[in-house]
């Protein structure tokens, strides 16, 4: 591929990607979680750029202006997914996917899905969707994840994600994120229009079942933090049962649930340790 991606259409939506790094190299897909952009990776992406790799940051569905379905179903796992394969086939595929958080379960469910659009996968925060789902009922991992249920409600967490200062926002202050993550979040989320598709991810959960036992046949790396306060360790207790590549897994101490910003050195040494394996 020897042209920059700005954007690309897929689904009759048009998607806003972030391009940067040399053209010649090797792509890594970035994946944002929620409730963030393709931005909150330019820390990590500064840095594989130096490495010599290009990466490709989309915001995806619901955050981009014109990638915004009405509706709840329209934000399915399986619909999620297949925006980012079409973007990975424009890019000449196969590519490194990176996800973290919500970009980690639509990174796993690609690479289950798509195993030949995968090369490596570095899932962030987020372990495999069945090692995860299994944990919700057999561990405290469901009390961690109580918000997921709140956002089902209509109309509610948009007022309460949005109000400054109000609780949406101590919420995200306890879980780690800083004043200026904060601000970045009203910024790029509230005021861009983004927060309801954002909120529809969860919302379309109970409509979403693809994928979620398959085996991931690329190599793959899990990063988690011990400070994450969503995500408990519980819940990657027998993740590597699911992979049938090489299986790492990367423990950052000290670190909350926010790695990309917080602890871009060492995810990206995470991360590069696992592309140059296939090298």
């Amino acid at each position: 591929m020897s042209e920059r991606i700005s954007s690309y259409t897929h689904d009759g939506l048009t998607f806003d990607v972030v391009d940067g790094g040399p053209i010649d190299g090797e792509v890594v897909v970035l994946l944002h979680g929620f409730p963030e952009r393709a931005d909150s990776w330019d820390a990590v992406a500064q840095r594989l750029h130096a490495a010599g790799y290009r990466t490709l940051a989309p915001d995806q569905r619901g955050y981009s202006p014109c990638a915004r379905p009405k509706g709840r179903r329209a934000y399915r796992v399986e619909l999620l997914v297949d925006d980012v394969a079409a973007l990975v086939e424009q890019s000449g595929g196969p590519a490194h996917v990176v996800g973290h958080d919500w970009g980690s379960m639509v990174a796993w469910s690609l690479a289950a899905a798509h195993p030949d659009l995968v090369r490596t996968l570095t899932a962030v925060s987020v372990p495999h969707p069945a090692s995860f789902m299994y944990s919700l009922t057999h561990s405290k991992q469901g009390l961690k994840s109580w918000y997921m249920l709140a956002f089902q409600l209509p109309l509610l967490p948009e007022r309460v994600a949005g109000w400054r200062g109000g609780p949406g926002e101590r919420w995200m202050r306890a879980g780690g994120m800083s004043g200026a993550d904060v601000a970045r979040f009203q910024r790029d989320i509230v005021s861009y229009g983004a927060l309801t598709g954002a909120l529809n991810w969860y919302r379309a959960i109970p409509f979403s079942d693809r994928s979620a036992g398959t085996r991931i046949l690329a190599p793959t790396t899990m990063v988690w933090s011990d400070g994450d306060l969503y995500v408990g360790r519980d819940s990657l207790a027998g993740n590597e049962r699911f992979v049938e590549g090489p299986y790492d897994l990367v423990v950052l101490p000290g670190v909350s649930h926010w790695i990309p910003t917080q602890a871009p050195d060492a995810l990206v040494d995470a991360i590069l340790t696992r592309v140059r394996s296939v090298d």
